[in-house]
């Protein structure tokens, strides 16, 4: 319970943070650019997301990947990244 609750609200700060960057961007570029969850997780670690995508395609299905995780992967990085910790605070809800 206490560790959902923990995940999500890192999450959600996560998904803060992010909105924030944007938000630096526009107000510096006068662009607002939103970053995906492929382009923030290929910046802090190449590695790992080609091993997790080896690892879909061969041990389960490629069609798992494409087109399943990879459109997730190109959803915009704070909708995503908050909108799981959300779901998470509720499911882990301290009643």
């Amino acid at each position: 319970m206490l560790i959902g609750r923990l995940l999500g609200w890192i999450l959600v700060l996560a998904g803060i943070i992010v909105v924030a960057r944007d938000g630096m961007i526009w107000f510096k570029d006068g662009t607002y650019p939103l970053i995906t969850g492929g382009e923030v997780w290929y910046s802090i670690d190449v590695d790992s997301l080609n091993l997790v995508q080896a690892v879909v395609q061969r041990y389960l299905s490629p069609e798992v990947w494409d087109p399943g995780i990879q459109t997730v992967l190109l959803w915009p990085a704070a909708a995503t990244l908050a909108g799981t910790g959300v779901i998470l605070l509720a499911l882990f809800f301290r009643r």
